[in-house]
Parts: structure tokens; sequence; C-alpha cells
């Protein structure tokens, strides 16, 4: 493989091709991921390999002594070949040292049983926490020519009555999705307002849930512009569940790399008594859609913990939210998770601190 180099202007017009839209692409790679990191202080680096695989690198320069550290979120894209991701993460990592990078981080989704943790241990990298909040994932196989009534059937008799109650009582989905050219598609309303209007009533109803479960979320804003730019990309859709067109629940989606994955799912807690199929629909909506667009997974997201990287335990607080995607016929897939390899320790000891202290002063 020729050595690393920066994109050109031709092959940032195709990026999301390289590193979105191919097997195993990923939104986090995408250059409208790049655009909204870029708005918050970090610097985008595309990056192109000899055999014309991409990766997007993200650099943040430390204050006051030079250097940088950098991020490949999700990064780089895995290949058939688990030994050749971690050959173009060692790459891709020895370009950015050259660049005066002190501290390269990536976490490609790839298997924790692969080559890929043994080979990328012995070219110096090391495990580190979880960038992203989940390191393993949920996930329902649905391969190529997947029919929607026998992923239905491998459904948890519990979850196909709460679904089959929920179309009962008269639940809709209402589908935001700019890749939705032919019209939101059976099951589903098209939307009467704008996206972004949804995506604010859905930012209130993800903080709520996360008071309630004692976890934070980022400022409004953040959120919101993100939403946006992947949503006019192409990149997120938004199913939201409402009865007698009043909101009560809603699910948020990237759309990459072959399939659909879970992002957010929230709902308002006083309909749940009356309404207790509502995620379950929305669940089951998102899953035809990946049938449909002949995804060969659906991505339920993660429910592991930081304190607990593994599938969780009955009275842990992710245990219900893991019987219940496992009620999808989901199951457990277990990824290498985050590495960093530190070129420069002592810069990147110092830079870290400054950049800390910076940020404490900052608020």
């Amino acid at each position: 493989m020729s050595p690393v180099r920066d994109a050109t202007a031709g092959e940032l017009a195709t990026w999301d091709e390289r590193t979105v839209r191919r097997p195993g692409g990923h939104v986090y790679q995408s250059r409208a991921w790049a655009e909204h990191r870029a708005s918050t202080g970090w610097q985008p680096r595309f990056l192109v390999f000899g055999d014309g695989f991409g990766v997007l690198a993200l650099l943040r320069p430390w204050p006051l002594v030079g250097g940088a550290s950098a991020y490949l979120p999700r990064g780089p894209i895995p290949a058939d070949d688990p030994g050749l991701t971690a050959k173009r993460l060692v790459l891709a990592a020895s370009f950015l040292f050259d660049a005066g990078v002190d501290v390269v981080a990536a976490d490609p989704e790839v298997a924790a049983a692969s080559p890929y943790l043994r080979l990328v241990r012995a070219a110096g990298f090391r495990q580190i926490e979880e960038i992203q909040p989940s390191r393993h994932r949920m996930s329902l196989p649905l391969g190529k020519g997947a029919d929607e009534a026998a992923v239905f059937a491998v459904f948890a008799r519990a979850t196909r009555q709460r679904i089959r109650g929920a179309e009962a009582i008269g639940m809709t989905i209402v589908r935001h999705d700019a890749a939705a050219n032919a019209g939101a598609g059976e099951g589903f309303l098209a939307p009467s307002e704008p996206g972004p209007a949804a995506l604010e009533r859905f930012y209130d109803l993800l903080r709520a849930t996360g008071e309630r479960r004692r976890f934070a979320f980022g400022p409004r804003e953040a959120y919101l512009a993100w939403w946006r730019a992947a949503l006019e990309a192409g990149h997120l859709l938004y199913l939201e569940a409402q009865v007698e067109k009043e909101p009560i629940a809603g699910l948020l989606l990237h759309r990459h790399g072959g399939r659909l994955s879970t992002v957010h799912s929230a709902d308002r807690p006083e309909t749940r008594r009356a309404h207790p199929g509502a995620l379950h629909l929305l669940r089951w909506r998102s899953i035809q859609l990946a049938v449909r667009e002949g995804c060969t997974e659906m991505d339920l997201g993660g429910v592991d913990l930081p304190s607990a990287r593994r599938p969780p335990r009955e009275g842990e607080p992710t245990f219900g939210l893991y019987q219940h995607k496992r009620s999808f016929g989901a199951e457990w897939v277990e990824l290498a998770g985050a590495h960093e390899k530190a070129f420069r320790p002592r810069r990147y000891a110092v830079g870290r601190t400054l950049a800390r202290i910076g940020r404490l002063l900052g608020r």
C-alpha cells in the first residue's frame, strides 16, 4: 500500500462514497460531520490511502505548547480483512505523527475476536475508555433479500403483541427523511412540518429522559446543528410516534455502511401506561425501512456502560433496554473498542493538561 496523502478536490467531491456509503461505513467519517466538528474548533484532515480508501482525521491543536491530538472517528472504515484495517490505522497514525500530531486515537467498529486487536497493540496502541457512548452494539442481521414477515416472526411474542396493539389503536409514525424521495412509504406518514421543528421537540424529550435516568446531554444547539446537517445530507432520519397527532415518542437513526443505526430514542413517561407499544412500533418501522433499503444489518445501538463493557445484568441500569433489544432478535456484538498511540508522551501530557485548564476557565 502506497503512503497516505491528503485528498484531492476530486476525491473530496466523492468523499462520502468512500467512507459512509461503502460497506462498514460510518456517518462520523462524512463531510457533514467534518464540517460540524470544524465549527467547534477541530481541524479536519481528509486522508487517502494508496488503494483509494479514505479516512477522516480530526485534529485539535494544544494551547501554548504546539502539537496536537488527532481522532479518527469510527475509522478507518473496516475492510474485509481486519489486518488491512490495522495496517491503515498504523499508516494514518505515522502520517499524522510526521505532521506534528502527538497522539492518535481511533475506534473503528472491528470485531474484538479478529486479529485487529493483536496487530494494533503490537504497533504501540493501547486500549482507552470509549470516545463514543458504547463500545459494543446490539445487531439484528438481515442479509440480502430479507423478508419483513420472516423478520417479524423472530421477535418475542410480547414484542409482536405490543406492535400490533399500537397499530390497532391507530398510532402513526411520521418519517422525517431527506432520502424518502418516493414518499413516506407504507406504514409511515409524511411530515406536516419541517424536520428541524420535530428535531427540536425530540431534543426536549431526550433531555427529559436523560434527567430521569441521570445522564447528561450536551448543549441544545450543538446537537440540533448536527442533526439538521445530517438530515439534509441524508445521513440521518427521525421517526416520531403520534397518537391523534400528539407526539409521544421518537427514534433517531443514522444511515450508513449498509445498515441503519439507532442513535437515540425517547418517550413521554406519562403515556407509557396507555400506549406501551410506542417504542416497539418505532423500532419495527425502522427495521422495515432497513429491509426495504436492502440493508444487511439493523444496528440497535449499544447498552454497555463505562463501568461495565459487557452485557448488562439484572438490576443494572441498562438491563431493561438490553432485554428490550433482545426481544427483536438482536445479538450482542463484541467490538475492539477505542485505542490510542502517544508518539510524544510528554507534550501529550502537558497539552492535555493545558486544554483541560482552558476548558475550566472558559466555563
